[in-house]
């Protein structure tokens, strides 16, 4: 593997997430879903937080933000 290929990876990684990961942030959509719906539940909030502190959702955060490919969070 050449150097070139080496340094792209990583930046990239994010842009291809593993199945396990693509299932977190599939969660995330449907409790946003679900918190936002006329029946939702305390679990919907409980639930995205959980999952906003996973390790793999956080550095697919950091990853993207590198990338300047989502938002950037208001303070």
């Amino acid at each position: 593997m050449g150097l070139g290929n080496m340094s792209k990876e990583p930046m990239t990684k994010c842009l291809h997430p593993e199945v396990p990961l693509l299932c977190k942030l599939g969660s995330i959509v449907m409790h946003v879903d679900e918190l936002f719906s006329d029946d939702s539940h305390a679990f919907d909030k409980i639930a995205l937080e959980q999952l906003m502190k996973d390790p793999d959702v956080q550095e697919w955060i950091l990853e993207m933000d590198g990338l300047s490919l989502i938002p950037k969070k208001r303070s």
